[in-house]
């Protein structure tokens, strides 16, 4: 049997390790045994076994024992690797990474190439190197590069930005881990589905399904189920309105039946607690400037006793409870959205049931700051929208008696003045997030009209394209194609159609035949009856439900990607990013 014995010596700055490996390599027909002695002063030794482009089946054995040599205590590491091999020649790697604990960090890197049962030469390359890492920036400055992490650098890190624009922050959690174990599996980059049956956890590129809260699982806090079975002989099923994403840490969403919402853990899995609202909680909105979430409720199915309630610092780890705030008769209310460049929003605004008027709130004290009247515009409000390009709030508007539509209107953000109609554009208002595009789905003509906001803050009409959808919800795609562009995806509150349409050319797609839904009967908490929710920012997937199913599309494709059966009534949908 070959033995080939390597000794090599590493002189050291403050410390001298005397490193010995004997390689001893026995031809036992098929098995091998590496057997590595390792004496040295403090180390952490880490091995990896590496057999490439063969089949093998390979099992490591570790003992530690203390020995008292003459030259002080040090630690003799036996490892034995046991390979099991089809093929003749196999490869292995042995990386040896330790400590000194003085003011480096050393990598030892131990390559060996064997070439079995044949007499050939034997290369051992070694490689030893020591570095110093900090904390540099990496990845042209958007990533953050740690080395040598311990346990006890487990915790939750902040991280500021700042430029000549703004300022903003998050913050991350890091978990240190020994890499033994098995790894959990990712909860990020995931769309939650509300249905009947409870809550599905869906990975959209794999149209894989990683967790199924079920209605009978328990509350943590309570030991309540999720969603119990109601009086009288109903069946047992979720009800669901409104969820919304909280850092990327909780999911809030509320169950209008049982006058509460719950609080879904994302890292745990779990709901870990429910909190009492007024009656009938219809809709959610997240202030994410002062972390809290802002609750309507409409008192019963007539909206007889509408309220608005505050839950604060909504993404602390605690018991949370909804504040009733002094505003009656609410109607509904809008939050601009923070972005890229707003990172903080101070006021929200708030419409009262059949009042031409808007009200402006402060979201730190909550109190009335200025009443914009829209009575010389016979203008109920109905939704709004905003961009920050221009400064401009978007008014969808309502007559007292119903029988005509008033066009949109502006009014200017900075002294909270009505500039006037927006042409005579009817319907909801939606922006692009990076506030350069206002799409109206315009019911009175039919089309889709796209505005365009230039980087001077002047407003202008782009174009008009055909709607051959009437459309429920609408969200934004980055343009795969074209930098600095968007699509918007529209779907059908009555039919089985999907519209993609190009912003900037014009150029538009329908997609065909994904099943009828929801008809506006069984969605009776206002808004769309059929979401569409796209998968962040810069995702190309997108999710629409039917009446009994769930449609993952492929936004880069405008393809169709799977259908998830079994999803009854998966009209409240949240995707979660990076965990």
């Amino acid at each position: 049997m070959p033995y080939h014995t390597v000794t090599f010596y590493a002189s050291l700055l403050y410390d001298v390790f005397c490193i010995t490996t004997l390689l001893n390599f026995c031809d036992l027909l098929y098995y091998d045994i590496l057997i590595t002695f390792m004496p040295y002063c403090t180390v952490t030794f880490s091995a990896l076994l590496h057999c490439g482009f063969y089949d093998f089946l390979c099992r490591t054995i570790l003992e530690q024992e203390m020995l008292t040599w003459s030259g002080g205590a040090y630690y003799v590491v036996f490892i034995t690797f046991y390979a099991s091999l089809y093929y003749d020649v196999f490869c292995i790697t042995t990386l040896l990474h330790f400590c000194a604990l003085l003011y480096y960090d050393f990598f030892m890197i131990f390559y060996a190439l064997l070439n079995y049962r044949q007499q050939q030469t034997f290369i051992v390359t070694l490689i030893l190197f020591s570095v110093f890492f900090f904390f540099p920036l990496v990845a042209n400055g958007s990533e953050l590069f740690i080395g040598s992490v311990r346990y006890e650098d487990t915790g939750a890190y902040t991280c500021i930005a700042k430029n000549e624009v703004g300022v903003d922050e998050d913050i991350s959690s890091l978990f240190v881990e020994d890499s033994a174990k098995k790894t959990r599996l990712s909860v990020g980059n995931m769309f939650y589905v509300f249905s009947d049956e409870g809550i599905t956890v869906l990975q959209p590129s794999e149209c894989e399904i990683r967790r199924h809260m079920k209605r009978t699982e328990r509350i943590v806090a309570t030991y309540e189920e999720m969603c119990p079975k109601g009086e009288g002989v109903s069946p047992q099923h979720c009800v669901w309105s409104s969820a919304v994403n909280i850092r990327d840490k909780y999911i809030y969403v509320t169950q209008p039946l049982l006058s509460r919402l719950l609080v879904v853990d994302i890292q745990a899995q779990k709901v870990v607690q429910a909190v009492a609202t007024d009656p009938f909680p219809v809709k959610m909105l997240y202030d994410k400037s002062h972390d809290q979430v802002w609750v309507l409720t409409w008192g019963d199915m007539d909206r007889t006793l509408p309220t608005l309630q505050v839950i604060l610092q909504a993404s602390v780890g605690e018991v949370h409870h909804a504040i009733r705030t002094t505003f009656q008769r609410v109607n509904d209310f809008f939050i601009p959205p923070t972005n890229l460049i707003i990172t903080h929003v101070r006021f929200a605004f708030v419409f009262l049931k059949n009042e031409p008027a808007v009200h402006k709130i402060d979201l730190e004290t909550f109190h009335r700051v200025k009443t914009i009247s829209l009575k010389n515009y016979s203008c109920i409000p109905v939704s709004m929208a905003y961009t920050h390009l221009s400064g401009f709030y978007f008014i969808q508007c309502q007559s007292k008696s119903h029988l005509q539509v008033p066009p949109q209107l502006l009014i200017d953000s900075v002294t909270d003045t009505v500039i006037g109609p927006n042409l005579n554009i009817t319907g909801q208002p939606f922006v692009s997030p990076d506030g350069r595009y206002i799409v109206t789905p315009d019911p009175l003509s039919s089309k889709l009209i796209v505005q365009t906001v230039s980087f001077q803050g002047e407003l202008g009409l782009n174009q008009e394209m055909d709607e051959p959808v009437a459309v429920s919800d609408l969200a934004f795609q980055p343009s795969f194609t074209e930098s600095n562009q968007h699509v918007v995806v529209a779907t059908s509150g009555s039919g089985t159609d999907l519209l993609f349409a190009d912003l900037s050319s014009g150029r538009t797609d329908v997609l065909q035949s994904l099943k009828a839904p929801l008809t506006a009967q069984a969605w009776p908490w206002g808004g769309p009856n059929r979401v569409v929710v796209s998968s962040g920012l810069f995702g190309q997937y997108l999710v629409t439900p039917s009446a009994e199913s769930l449609f993952v599309l492929n936004g880069k494709q405008r393809t169709p990607h799977c259908e998830v059966s079994d999803i009854k009534r998966g009209n409240t949908v949240v995707w979660v990013g990076e965990v």
